[in-house]
């Protein structure tokens, strides 16, 4: 009997580089959330006066305190932040995939025109139209009124965000239109291709539409800084900066609690549809 042993490779010093530098940039990302995380639960008179990541004497009195810091609880900050959230995600994902069925599916008269201007709007810095965007909000009785949200929710009802608009596009082009075709042989019309067919297949789109309207309205704060005026409308972002005063007073270790607190919707509302996020990203069309 002879016995066959298997060669062993050489060990390559340079298979180690690729995971050291995944470990070096994974560090980088994560290093200023751990040090926020850690800062939650640092003593007062500790915060500004210890830069490591753990704390010398851990303290969770930093949370209570500054859940009632305001004379309104954070969590209003939290529900108003969750309102106007939600209210977005639904106002983007059904304005943009109405105007992506329209660009990818039906023909009208300067369509590509129009889907270039769409295009393009994505080269305009958004700060530039706040100004204008103020006044005419100002004139509509929307600023400083009994819902001051209007603002921050109104426009998105209009597929206001080309790059959402974009993506479904590119995702209902991978669609087969063999399959409008064989629905409009059965009758359908161009509401029931939209209603029975193109609507199903959107589902990773809308997801990942939804997923990324909810976290970047959760973290908007410059827009919600200009339209809210009065506190118990704050958002959650918002309400964070109230925690340094013009005075020269702050609660620094209350203010990394909140911050902390205010990381776990986005943070749970992504692991909850990663799969389908995922899904989103990869999936390219369908094969027949």
């Amino acid at each position: 009997m002879v016995a066959v042993t298997a060669a062993r490779r050489p060990f390559n010093p340079r298979s180690l580089i690729r995971p050291a530098v995944l470990l070096v940039l994974t560090a980088i990302v994560l290093y200023p959330l751990v040090w926020m995380l850690g800062t939650s639960f640092k003593a007062p008179e500790e915060v500004l006066n210890n830069v490591s990541v753990l704390p010398d004497d851990p303290t969770p009195a930093n949370y209570p305190d500054g859940w009632t810091h305001f004379d309104i609880g954070f969590g209003r900050f939290f529900l108003n932040s969750f309102m106007v959230a939600t209210l977005t995600v639904v106002a983007n994902c059904v304005s943009c995939l109405l105007a992506a069925y329209a660009f990818a599916r039906l023909r009208f008269r300067l369509r590509g025109m129009w889907f270039a201007v769409m295009i393009g709007t994505l080269l305009l810095p958004s700060h530039v139209l706040i100004v204008p965007q103020f006044v005419m909000f100002k004139s509509f009785g929307w600023v400083g009124g009994p819902w001051p949200y209007l603002p921050l929710i109104v426009p998105h009802l209009l597929a206001t965000d080309a790059f959402f608009v974009f993506l479904m596009v590119q995702f209902m082009r991978g669609i087969p239109r063999e399959l409008d075709d064989a629905a409009k042989i059965d009758g359908c019309s161009a509401y029931s291709v939209f209603r029975h067919v193109i609507l199903p297949l959107s589902r990773p789109a809308l997801v990942s539409t939804a997923i990324f309207s909810f976290i970047w309205t959760w973290n908007d704060f410059f827009r919600q800084l200009v339209y809210l005026s009065d506190l118990e409308k704050y958002t959650a972002p918002v309400a964070l900066t109230l925690f340094i005063d013009s005075t020269g007073q702050s609660a620094v270790g209350p203010m990394f609690a909140m911050s902390v607190l205010s990381l776990a919707p986005v943070f749970l509302f992504f692991v909850a549809f990663q799969r389908l996020l995922v899904e989103g990203i990869n999936t390219t069309g369908l094969k027949g």
